[in-house]
């Protein structure tokens, strides 16, 4: 028995053991007291507070239980055990009669065990409860806040069926009944449970605190983890019609059966510049497997880190792998080790950081025994091709550029990690700043230099501004507009925290450089060496090589690099792979051991394994460097492309003339740094020039078009990091370009900066085409100065909504030269037609304009369709896949009546009805301009069909 009084004893014990573990674990308490009915609706409403802290929720419900007595001291104990017991049980007992009479009363009785089976499931359940008229679209948005898991998700939903007298409890009871039952523990085995016992705890520990970025702070990655744009990846240059939105989806959609490019394939591959979040998503992932909250139908999970294979050298089997390199059992490893090879479908495999692996993917040498020892890539391509462990699911993340066409072969599905969206950002710093006014003032500070808001879509980059809040608030107006003034920033906060409080310098300028010099020159040193031999991990005699000692670790640019092996061997690493960059790029100009002919070996483009920037440079700006072939030249050759990009454009902000007096503190000479100044943006300059120049003539009578190489994003950028307005426009001056083309470049906010910085001094009008980036709000933000420019302007699945297509209109009136505008799958609703229809009926100028694959409905129409009575302009007007339906149809045929420039009107896919057709056939008597009307994928029966053909041959069906 439990009395009172000994349960107040305990209070404190109770209350440490209800916060040691997660939000989720509180709730699934709270389901347990609910189904036993110890609390009331009332008392559970008073402890699902949204905001509060897990100690304050604990304090109140060990007082709402203590009231109810005895008994409820003792449910509340049973409680947590029942709890505790659920992440380890696939499927908890419970039976329900789908047709009670009492609906509500059952979901509550059989919460626990409803919970467990609707999780995996809500987003389709929320579909089909809105379809029958159940729930509203608002109420379906409120429970998928991205800050819920899919088990608040669950739980929300059963929260509004017991509110609702609408037969929604009465749907779910019978519903949640039919869904497939969580695969059950298919063993009795001892060995076989203790190791998944033991992996859970070893994964748990390993995934708990965030430390992917920062050493200097243990972060809780559940209070931390916000979550990232995860999008399907669509197929480059598919033909015919256009393609609908990309998916977007959440993390429990990893293995989602949508968008699948090989059916017999077992990778999932994420995608995502560096710094975009991809460690950190597989790290959550981690977590929920290990807290019992998803992925569930895995018993078993071996996270790797590609950085850390690839240190090892000794030949490997799977088993070898599995076991030595991630989890030990303590009994029965045979049997263990053959339970895994008998159900390979209850098996994941993670894989970090693959682009990180030295080696290219390669298929020519199969391996197939799971026994035999073979190389560490050989056993890894195996595993991913499905040679080894065939249905055992592997998740792979890369950057973009390692990915080869041999590795897609065999992709079941590839998935586009986008970064932070702009509400994304503020959930975020909210998150990291518990103090409003601090989280509020950030915020602002943001908003109001979209530069630095740009930045920030990439979560490395959030992370920084968050840790140097105190500086970008004191800054004032003078907050960083390049990356390289960000790091520039993070560099000043961590060498002011290492220094004495009585002796410390306010800036960089100020002697802070100068007096760590000898101490970034060696980190800067280590770090170009890692960079030209793939080594991103460095042990202790590495580091004793490089003579870093513990002053230069003490920093905190360096920190241990987390072992998945118990007792492995300790290595440091850098914060992120930005920061070797960085400091790379920081050593190639501060050494006083390089001379500008020894930099330029950065840009030699006749080298194979150089880089793209190498590749991309004219040789006249290269001279060779006879007889100074040194160790730095021999690395930089050697340094992977995607990691010399990003050190290259550091070095070309480094180097501009806004921090020249910084870099003379270390510089021994003036002249040598002048030397590096002029050498680097002659280099760039005229790389840009070479690759427009290396564009094929124009047909005759069209525009010159260019599709953007692999390289042009990052010529752009290293331009823009140098802030050189003089600079910009002598590297576009003369181009003849009429259509320029950056479709699937990863084109962010920042990268739409940079654009805007170059391409505004453009001497002639040029169609730009965005489609399929990551532009967004943010990017179309930054994209505005350069609009003036622009005749065209393709913006398709870009992740825009209202709100940045109101900006881009608000600019758009002022000019003159834009003529078109496509905006096909984006976030665009009714709120967005008012000012379109503006812009077009205040042009005379405008001959087309796409708004597919949208959220537009009645209201966008009639905004439209009063547009259309204005404006004798327009040639084409594409609204295929929306909501317009027979009302807004209606809207669109009365404009139509008075309009005489309309060519091309796209309908198809809007729900229309025989209704809306009729409409349209009036106005058609009355308007022989228009040509087409595409009605094609609307709600006509094959009567209907012939009947319209028949009345105008106009109407495509």
């Amino acid at each position: 028995m439990c009395t009172q009084e000994a349960f107040q004893a305990q209070r404190s014990q109770l209350v440490g053991l209800l916060v040691s573990g997660s939000l989720e674990g509180f709730e699934s308490i709270l389901d347990w007291l609910l189904s036993w009915e110890v609390l009331s609706w009332e008392d559970y409403e008073g402890l699902s507070l949204l905001g509060q802290p897990l100690s304050h929720l604990a304090r109140r419900l060990l007082d709402t239980v203590r009231n109810k007595g005895a008994w409820g001291c003792e449910q509340l104990v049973a409680a947590i055990r029942e709890a505790q017991t659920d992440c380890q049980a696939p499927e908890l007992s419970g039976c329900w009669d789908p047709h009670s009479p009492h609906p509500a009363r059952d979901l509550q009785s059989h919460r626990p065990a409803i919970v467990r089976r609707l999780y995996s499931h809500v987003e389709g359940v929320l579909d089909l409860a809105w379809e029958h008229g159940f729930i509203s679209r608002y109420e379906c948005d409120e429970i998928r806040l991205p800050i819920f898991t899919s088990s608040q998700r669950a739980r929300r939903l059963l929260d509004l069926a017991t509110v609702k007298a609408n037969g929604l409890a009465a749907f779910l009871l019978r519903h949640v009944q039919e869904l497939p039952v969580p695969l059950a523990l298919p063993f009795e085995d001892t060995a076989c449970k203790k190791y998944m016992s033991k992996l859970r705890t070893t994964i748990s520990a390993q995934s708990r605190f965030l430390s992917t970025y920062d050493g200097a702070e243990n972060l809780c990655l559940e209070e931390i983890y916000t979550e990232n744009v995860l999008e399907i990846r669509t197929e480059v240059g598919l033909a015919g019609p256009p393609q609908k939105s990309a998916v977007t989806l959440g993390l429990e959609d990893l293995f989602s059966t949508r968008g699948h490019l090989n059916e017999d394939a077992d990778t999932v591959l994420v995608v995502g510049e560096a710094g975009s979040g991809k460690s950190t998503l597989l790290q959550q992932m981690h977590l929920l497997w290990a807290a019992g909250r998803d992925f569930q139908e895995f018993l078993f999970v071996f996270p790797f880190s590609c950085r850390q294979l690839q240190c090892v050298v000794k030949p490997l089997s799977v088993q070898m792998l599995l076991f030595e390199h991630c989890c030990w059992p303590d009994l029965g490893q045979q049997d263990v080790f053959q339970f895994l090879l008998d159900h390979p479908n209850r098996v994941l495999l993670t894989f970090d950081g693959f682009d990180e692996f030295r080696f290219r993917f390669s298929d020519r040498e199969r391996h197939c025994s799971p026994t035999d020892p073979t190389s560490v890539q050989n056993l890894l391509f195996n595993l991913l091709q499905g040679n080894l462990l065939k249905n055992a699911r592997k998740v792979l993340t890369s950057r973009p550029d390692a990915v080869s066409a041999f590795l897609r072969k065999y992709l079941r599905l590839e998935l586009h990690l986008k970064g932070f969206s702009e509400e994304g950002i503020e959930l975020y710093l909210r998150k990291r700043h518990r103090d409003p006014e601090v989280a509020d003032r950030l915020i602002r500070l943001l908003k109001g230099t979209s530069a630095l808001h740009g930045l920030c879509h990439l979560p490395v980059v959030s992370w920084m501004v968050s840790r140097c809040h105190q500086e970008l608030l004191l800054h004032g107006g003078g907050s960083p507009k390049t990356t390289t003034d960000l790091y520039l920033l993070i560099l000043q906060h961590f060498l002011l925290h290492a220094s004495p409080p009585d002796l410390v310098p306010r800036s960089l300028g100020s002697g802070l450089l100068r007096g760590r010099l000898p101490t970034l020159l060696r980190l800067g040193r280590l770090a170009v060496s890692g960079l030209g031999t793939c080594c991103y991990l460095f042990s202790a005699k590495q580091l004793q090589e490089a003579h870093i000692d513990r002053e230069d670790i003490s920093l905190g640019f360096l920190v241990h690099a987390k072992s998945v092996v118990p007792g492995g061997a300790a290595s440091l690493e850098f914060l992120h792979i930005t920061f070797q960059c960085f400091f790379a790029a920081l050593y190639l100009v501060l050494s006083a051991d390089l001379s500008p002919s020894l930099l330029r070996q950065l840009f030699n483009c006749h080298r194979p394994r150089s880089s793209l920037l190498a590749r991309l440079l004219p040789p006249m700006c290269v001279p060779r460097s006879e007889g100074q072939e040194g160790g730095t030249a021999a690395l930089l050759r050697e340094a992977e492309p995607h990691n010399l990009r990003i050190t290259a454009a550091f070095l070309a902000g480094l180097l501009s003339r806004e921090h020249g007096g910084l870099l003379a503190e270390g510089q021994a000479s003036e002249k040598t740094l002048l030397q590096l100044q002029a050498c680097t943006r002659g280099c760039l300059s005229r790389s840009l020039h070479e690759h427009f120049h290396s564009i094929p003539q124009a047909v005759p009578g069209e525009a010159k078009s260019m599709h953007a190489m692999p390289g042009f994003m990052w010529l752009i950028r290293s331009l823009y990091e140098m802030q050189e307005e003089r600079l910009a426009r002598q590297a576009v001056r003369g181009l003849k370009v009429g259509h320029l083309k950056l479709t699937f470049c990863g084109v962010g906010p920042a990268e739409c900066a940079a654009l805007a910085f170059v391409l505004r001094h453009l001497g002639r009008p040029v169609a730009l085409q965005l489609d399929h980036n990551s532009v967004g709000d943010l990017g179309v933000e930054q994209l505005l100065p350069c609009l003036d420019v622009c005749k065209a302007l393709y913006l398709r699945d870009n992740n825009i909504s209202d709100r940045g297509v109101c900006k881009l209109v608000e600019h758009a009136l002022q000019s003159e030269q834009l003529q078109k505008l496509a905006l096909f799958n984006n976030k665009l609703t009714d709120g967005c037609a008012q000012p379109m229809a503006r812009l077009l009926a205040c042009k005379g100028n405008f001959l087309a304009l796409s708004l597919v694959g949208n959220n537009i409905g009645s209201v966008g129409a009639q905004a439209l369709a009063l547009m259309l009575e204005k404006n004798m302009a327009l040639e084409e007007l594409c609204l295929e896949e929306n909501h317009l339906q027979d009302e807004g149809v209606c809207s669109l045929a009365k404009g139509l009546e008075r309009n005489s420039s309309l060519k091309v009107l796209k309908l198809s896919n809007n729900c229309v009805t025989y209704l809306g057709a009729e409409a349209l056939l009036w106005a058609l008597e009355r308007n022989d301009t228009i040509l087409e009307v595409w009605l094609r994928g609307n709600t006509f029966s094959p009567e209907e069909i012939e009947r319209l053909s028949q009345s105008d041959t106009r109407l495509l069906l």
